[in-house]
This record gives C-alpha cells, structure tokens and sequence, in this order.
C-alpha cells in the first residue's frame, strides 16, 4: 500500500477526512507516566500499535457494525520516539473494501509534547506542526455473515 500520504500535512489529513464519518476515526489520548516502559520515560511503540487497533475497531463498527479481527499489518514506520506526557493522536482511515476484508491506512501524531523543563515538571508545549510519530497500513477482516451494514 505504500506511504501515499505520508507527506500531506496533518490539518489536510485529518480535516480532508472528517465529512466521511464512515471510512475514518481518530482518538487522542495523553501518554500517563504509567506507560513508560524504557529508560528516559520512553513508551513502547506497541502502545500505538493498540491505539490503531481501538481506530481499527471503531472503523469496522461504523462500516459494518460489527467489530471484526484484524488479520496483518503489511507495513508499520516508527518516524519519532513517544514520551509519557506527550499528546497523541491516532487517525486511521479505510482505504479499500473487499468482500470480506478492509485495508486500512493509520497515523500517529504528537500533538503535545510533555515533560518539556525537568526544573518545572508541568511544563508542556504544543508541537506545531503535529510530528508524524507512527504510519502503518493493515488489512481486517468482517466475515459476510457479521456484516450488518453497507
């Protein structure tokens, strides 16, 4: 599927994006401390995995009203490392309709950066432009008798 978009800017992305409720989803979310899994408050890139999986679920519900599974991710780029304390935002949008199955397209972005002044641990800044954090593309699947829309 490739990184087609990787290089439209964040408000294109999303906002392009909002009108069709149906073929897109995001959430947004705060990195809590808890998430910190390596050395310098660093959080696994397996957290975004999971957010794309939670964008992935509400996809399929809207599309097809049933939570379906999801099957592979055919490619999946770490662009920039995640902190605890950073604001991130998730977007995933349907990219193809098969039968049974639905590529997908998902981003990460940084929204707010956390933890900016170890002096002044409140200390917080927005990222302006949004950094691409995570792209990755995947397929799931909605089996034809769990399929209660389209």
């Amino acid at each position: 599927m490739g990184c087609r978009t990787m290089d439209q800017d964040y408000n294109s992305l999303i906002m392009s994006s909002a009108a069709r409720r149906t073929d897109t989803a995001l959430i947004r979310v705060r990195m809590a401390e808890t998430e910190a899994h390596y050395a310098g408050r660093l959080v696994d890139g397996a957290k975004i995995l999971q957010l794309f999986g939670d964008v992935a679920t509400e996809l399929l519900i809207r599309n097809d009203g049933d939570e379906g599974l999801f099957v592979a991710y055919d490619e999946v780029s770490f662009k920039a490392p995640v902190y605890a304390g950073d604001y991130v935002e998730a977007f995933g949008r349907i990219v193809s309709v098969g039968n049974t199955s639905r590529k997908m397209e998902f981003f990460a972005f940084k929204l707010i950066r956390g933890g900016v002044d170890a002096s002044v641990p409140s200390a917080a800044e927005v990222v302006d432009p949004p950094e691409l954090l995570v792209h990755a593309s995947g397929t799931c699947v909605v089996p034809k008798d769990k399929q209660r829309r389209g």
